[in-house]
């Protein structure tokens, strides 16, 4: 399997402020993009600003789609791409959308950082209709296992990770048994699942977040999130992106010595989930 250099050239392209990102999401979007994307009306659960979806339906064609965030600021330039019928700036336990109305739900990313991650999947359940499909993308239970940890050999792991934690927002890594059991309390039932991120795969980006959000997270203050400190120095403007030839060069600078010939072995970092609600 080799690297998608097509998906990481556009990533870093539209977000050069944050090249780590921009190699998980490659390889991440490289996977959602080998499976059948599903048809029909769908809510994207978590939209952000919406780049991430376009990409999407560049590859698998126009859906009629519902965005939904928590976040103003990113929900409005969301709204300026014209991919999205609907979109609601919201919680996602609390989804303005009559029940039994979306073919899929679509979530990448998001999961992991929502506290009452229980409504956000009754609503779910509730929007589907019987035979709707709810696919999303999470770190997986070995994500900390992936990471090299501290550099000082006399630092404590324990304390990087949970720093990690911190600065991504992470509150859980369930196993995939775990997402089956909540699931399933909700009528869905897992119908498959693909592990990504090798070991590999995440200390690269472990290292390339050290030296670009990890100072900016230590120079700004810990209390802060990479989003709000990217606003302050306007980087996440909507027109923020770099020339194709220099993300070419950036791309592949990236994602040196990560393509490979024969598939990797775990543990990965994340999961990819699909499930069905049952009629």
């Amino acid at each position: 399997m080799t690297m998608n250099s097509d998906l990481l050239r556009r990533f870093f392209r539209e977000t050069p402020f944050q090249p780590a990102t921009s190699l998980w999401r490659a390889i991440e979007i490289d996977v959602v993009l080998s499976r059948p994307f599903p048809p029909g009306r769908g809510m994207d659960l978590g939209c952000g600003d919406g780049k991430l979806m376009k990409t999407i339906t560049d590859h698998v064609g126009r859906r009629e789609l519902v965005g939904v965030d928590i976040d103003p600021l990113e929900t409005g330039q969301a709204g300026a791409l014209g991919i999205y019928d609907t979109i609601h700036t919201t919680s996602g336990g609390r989804i303005p959308e009559p029940e039994a109305s979306f073919d899929f739900v679509f979530s990448n990313s998001v999961l992991e950082h929502i506290d009452t991650i229980g409504d956000v999947l009754d609503e779910v359940s509730r929007v589907l209709k019987p035979g709707g499909r709810f696919v999303f993308t999470v770190p997986s239970e070995y994500f900390h296992a992936c990471l090299s940890g501290p550099w000082l050999p006399a630092a404590s792991r324990s304390a990087y990770l949970d720093e990690i934690d911190r600065r991504c927002a992470h509150k859980r890594y369930w196993s995939v048994e775990l997402w089956q059991r909540e699931l399933a309390r909700r009528g869905l039932t897992v119908s498959d699942h693909v592990e990504y991120l090798s070991a590999k795969e995440v200390r690269r980006w472990e290292t390339i977040s050290r030296l670009t959000a990890g100072v900016l997270y230590l120079v700004f203050g810990k209390r802060r999130q990479p989003i709000d400190i990217q606003r302050s120095l306007g980087l996440r403007k909507a027109k923020s992106s770099v020339p194709n030839a220099l993300a070419g060069m950036a791309s592949r600078m990236l994602a040196i010595g990560l393509n490979r010939s024969s598939p990797s072995t775990g543990p990965f970092g994340c999961v990819l989930v699909e499930s069905v609600k049952i009629a």
